[in-house]
Order: C-alpha cells, then structure tokens, then sequence
C-alpha cells in the first residue's frame, strides 16, 4: 500500500520580499499623505526598520509594507512589528522582525494539533519542517486544512513535496 506525505515548512521567498518592499518605498514616495516624511525602508539580514517623520506615519508605512507583501503572496504573519520608539528630531522609528522558521517549540505544538486532528498519520520533526505521513491523502488533506484554519499559529506556514 502506498504512503502518502507533504513537509510542513515556514518560509518565505527573499525575492518577493524585496519586490515588496521596493514598491512600499515607491508608493510611499508618491503618495500626498507621506509627503516630506523622508519615509525610509532599510532590510537588514531578518530586520526591516522604518524610519520616517513621526512615530504615526512609521505605523501607516508599516501598513503600505504588508499590503504590498500580501498581493505578492507574503502573510501578514511573517511581519512582528515592534514598538514604535522616537529617534532624533522626533522622527518616529518601527523595527519588524521577520517571522518564519519552526522552532522546537511550535513544532511540537503543530505536532499535537495534528494528531488531534486526526490518529491515522505520523507526524516526524526534522529540523526546521515537520513531514506528515498517512496512507490515505483525505487525511493529509484534513490535515492541510486544519492547520491552514488555524489562526493562533504564530509563524506563516507552507506545505510543500505532497507526494
């Protein structure tokens, strides 16, 4: 009998993230409302910090950022936005971690939320991926389906290699 499988992964593709972030600063620099903002977008390894002319406009820069990501397919859950803080002449500052990764902690969650969901797969940590296994691809599905719904999940996930 053949076994059915997929990895579930969190990731996100550098290049879209770029894109972007490049049409955030773009629109930023046309638009009315951020005019003489000096509004900045610097990515640097797994930080983006916003810099622009108050502690407001870094929020709605922050805005522009995820609305550009989300139609290039980024989830919003990849952006962990900070506190806004105030840095020299009262220009305001946003530091956004980029989220992704599993950690031994969520794996471990996302481990026991599939076997509730369903006993008939295995469920095998490796690394940075879980591989879900099961003889019958309604399961898999289930599973895909349950793990999608859920909106406590802290990191944005991705199922790849469905065999």
């Amino acid at each position: 009998m053949a076994e059915y499988s997929f990895d579930v992964v969190s990731e996100f593709d550098a290049a879209e993230l770029t894109n972007a972030i490049d049409q955030a600063r773009r629109e930023v620099s046309t638009r009315f409302d951020f005019k003489d903002t000096q509004t900045v977008y610097d990515r640097r390894d797994g930080v983006i910090v916003i810099e622009s002319a108050s502690e407001e406009r870094a929020r709605a820069a922050l805005q522009v950022l995820r609305e550009k990501a989300a139609r290039r397919q980024l989830s919003p859950k990849l952006f962990k936005a900070g506190d806004p803080k105030t840095v020299g002449k009262g220009r305001g500052q946003l530091e956004i971690q980029l989220n992704a990764g599993i950690t031994d902690d969520i794996a471990r969650d996302l481990r026991k939320r599939i076997q509730n969901a369903t006993a008939k797969v295995q469920v095998r940590i490796q690394g940075d991926q879980l591989r879900v296994v099961s003889k019958d691809k309604d399961t898999l599905q289930l599973v895909i389906k349950t793990l999608r719904e859920a909106e406590d999940i802290p990191v944005p996930l991705q199922f790849t290699n469905y065999r």
